[in-house]
């Protein structure tokens, strides 16, 4: 059986006219649809057929106004892959990415990054997948040789791949993923294949866990082949026959599912994932009604098959969590009644304490959605929302197709399968920060409560105990800078993304001017918040032009802003400015950014219709009031 998009719901009926129909000329509403169209379980043949029309329509040109800058995907292969590329851009217009491709000609991926004059270097990707398969990679593993020279061979195979990767980093500042090996060869040992390390097939296993080290050393994103083929049997995925006559080393069936595995992480690397994992109540988190049936009516956990199961997907939500997902509940019922379960069943995996945002009431699930959204302070596409219930989900496909809705089975066995199968939180980089998120949100939404309730607003912002912690740039909080600057959409004046050697060259950059900053209160610690990035316009000059402001949106109407301008003059007068330029580059999201600089006091610069840049004039600098204590550490 073919993999299938099985979170995704079935295509309408008329799927192909509706493809057929969409309006000439590269307009938002085509683009709106073709996205709408790409949202169903599509076969190989109705892929290609939507990537064609999605050609036509735009060639190679994307459309305005898009939430996140275009990429240019290299598939530098040693087999023939040109099979899986509409895979990969549907896959990516899925999330309304625009994704163009380049493969080099058959088995010269690596003459292609050795020569300047290739087709690779006038493509200029901005991400580069190394799509090598399994016969090419353990080509020359002698299987009768000793396990020294088996080791031997890996080790040359992984320096080979390194160079690759730094290669491509040095000449195009690209984000690199590298396709794991595929388990195609037949073993010749048995069960305990590993005791033959000269065979092919303990090789495949060998090579694939230095692959995941590997990756680890050199910030470099592996897309899981053998992980996805274990889950639906080899045979969907590796067909010997395909092999032999057209070296295919993906079967054509399985492009569907391998495009979404790159896209998704080309996604997550240019931080459209989603965020928070919304879930409904009865026959979702346990069977049965509670409004009915009452907590000692519903099953969940031991004593029968469908308890345990449901069980075990409150066990995968609050894993989710402790990863950096967070959890809320959107469900029609009673807020008490719907409580009770979390409060006293004796086997209840989620607790209150799990749940950011909790809402249980009788209005639409839709509008409630919104409500969950507005009270988290994120997007709307950031949620994924699960509901057994058919109706429900539809309803909120029509009402609001940003939210991403699984098609959750029948069997409650397989939800949490059917999410993980999405890919919607996609993770690149993990941090400390990310495992302490639910309780970030949950004492912002105390603070929310109090401000409500507040009628003096400079009393209730002095009542925080607000402290920014500062620091210039380092090696510890690497990782969570890169993760903000290619996270954060709507606090970001300049969306400009950033790889981790990126910000590796800001730390090592002297005259750089780098801030990550951390703000506290009462009620926590709201993690790093803000990232500001400067360099001077020119050697020599006195300006820096801040080429990165983002700040984290849990923050906004907190004085922040102003605090970190203080912060930013304070480092570019050490620097030996005289000035600060701050540019704003508008995008699908982050509008409520535009007005920033002129709140902030700078004066206006240029403007040549794609962004706008302010001037500001360090000794005219008059610092705005806050109650904020400034530290340094």
């Amino acid at each position: 059986m073919a993999p299938e998009l099985c979170w995704l719901p079935e295509p309408p009926s008329d799927w192909a006219e509706q493809l057929l129909a969409l309006p000439d000329g590269a307009s938002a509403e085509s683009w709106a649809r073709l996205v709408s169209l790409a949202n169903h379980r599509l076969d190989g043949l109705a892929t290609i057929r939507l990537d064609r029309r999605m050609k036509r329509l735009f060639g190679d040109a994307p459309p305005p106004g898009l939430a996140a800058a275009p990429i240019r995907l290299a598939v530098l292969a040693s087999s023939t892959v040109e099979h899986v590329l509409p895979a990969i851009r549907v896959a990516a217009l899925r999330r309304g990415l625009w994704l163009a491709t380049y493969t080099n000609p058959y088995g010269q991926y690596a003459a292609e990054l050795l020569d300047p004059g290739s087709g690779l270097y006038r493509f200029r990707p901005t991400a580069i997948l190394f799509a090598l398969d399994a016969h090419h990679l353990l080509a020359g593993l002698d299987s009768g040789g000793a396990a020294e020279a088996a080791e031997q061979f890996l080790d040359r195979q992984m320096a080979e791949l390194a160079g690759h990767w730094r290669r491509a980093r040095a000449a195009f500042g690209c984000t690199v993923l590298q396709q794991t090996a595929l388990p195609v060869f037949p073993r010749l040992f048995g069960n305990n294949e590993h005791r033959l390390p000269g065979s092919a097939a303990a090789g495949v296993a060998a090579l694939n866990a230095r692959l995941r080290a590997g990756a680890d050393a050199g910030e470099v994103d592996l897309v899981a082949l053998e992980c996805q083929a274990a889950l639906d049997g080899l045979g969907a995925w590796y067909d010997p026959v395909l092999w032999h006559k057209a070296k295919q080393a993906v079967h054509p069936a399985a492009a569907p599912v391998y495009g979404d595995l790159v896209a998704r992480l080309l996604a997550a690397q240019n931080g459209v994932i989603s965020k928070c994992l919304v879930l409904d109540l009865d026959n979702t988190l346990w069977g049965g009604v509670i409004g009915d049936d009452g907590t000692d009516g519903i099953l969940l956990g031991q004593g029968s098959a469908l308890g345990e199961a449901f069980a075990a997907f409150q066990t995968y939500a609050r894993d989710l969590s402790r990863r950096g997902v967070i959890l809320a509940v959107c469900s029609k019922n009673d807020e008490a009644i719907a409580l009770a379960p979390f409060e006293h069943h004796p086997e209840m995996v989620l607790k209150r304490s799990d749940i950011a945002c909790f809402v249980a009431n009788w209005s639409d699930k839709a509008g409630n959605l919104r409500v969950i959204a507005e009270r988290l302070n994120i997007g709307l596409e950031s949620l994924v929302f699960a509901d057994d219930n058919p109706f429900e989900r539809n309803i909120v496909r029509r009402e609001l197709p940003m939210v991403a809705v699984p098609e959750l089975p029948a069997d409650p066995a397989f939800y949490a399968s059917c999410i993980a199968s999405a890919g919607y939180f996609e993770g690149v980089r993990l941090t400390a920060e990310d495992a302490l998120r639910t309780s970030q949100y949950q004492a912002n939404a105390a603070r929310a409560t109090i401000r409500d309730s507040a009628t003096d607003m400079d009393g209730y912002l002095r009542s925080l105990d607000m402290t920014l912690h500062w620091r210039r740039f380092d090696t510890a909080g690497q990782a969570r800078i890169v993760q903000l600057i290619n996270k954060t959409n709507q606090f970001n004046l300049t969306t400009r993304r950033s790889t981790a050697e990126d910000v590796a060259a800001v730390i090592a950059d002297p005259a750089a001017l780098s801030l990550q900053i951390r703000l506290t209160d009462r009620f926590g610690d709201n993690g790093i918040i803000a990232i500001v990035i400067g360099r001077f316009e020119a050697p020599g000059a006195a300006t820096i032009l801040i080429e990165t402001w983002l700040m984290s949106c849990r923050v906004l109407g907190r004085q922040v802003e102003a605090a970190t301008l203080d912060l930013v003059v304070a480092e570019a007068r050490r620097l030996g400015a005289t000035g600060l330029i701050g540019q704003y580059r508008p995008s699908a999201k982050n509008a409520m950014v535009q007005d920033h600089y002129a709140r902030l006091g700078f004066a206006p610069h240029a403007d040549d219709g794609s962004y706008t840049s302010w001037f500001l004039a360090l000794d005219a600098h008059q610092p705005k009031p806050h109650f904020i204590k400034i530290i340094e550490g």
